[in-house]
């Protein structure tokens, strides 16, 4: 079964290829993903890595959480599931 990590802290210019390949080191990577702001498209400073497995990604957690990307500290753990922030926008009533 796939498991989902987050990585927090890579520098902002680190690429979706430049993630799989760190953590292709440890194991069989599905997917990375570096999340980015959607109006300016720049890297938002955090990411996902989708592992093969969970032996492979408790590997990858032991292996890299706290190390160094250029000048960075890499924060790697189990990913959490989304939180509902409700429906936006919409609003209504008297802005007055």
């Amino acid at each position: 079964m796939n498991k989902k990590l987050y990585v927090g802290g890579p520098p902002y210019s680190v690429t979706e290829d430049k993630l799989q390949e760190i953590f292709s080191a440890h194991g069989t990577v599905e997917s990375a993903r570096v999340i980015t702001d959607r109006f300016t498209g720049r890297s938002r400073g955090f990411g996902f890595v989708e592992m093969s497995n969970e032996e492979e990604a408790q590997t990858e957690i032991d292996s890299l959480n706290g190390s160094d990307l250029d000048g960075r500290s890499l924060t790697v753990n189990e990913a959490r599931p989304q939180e509902n922030r409700g429906g936006g926008g919409g609003g209504g009533g008297d802005r007055w």
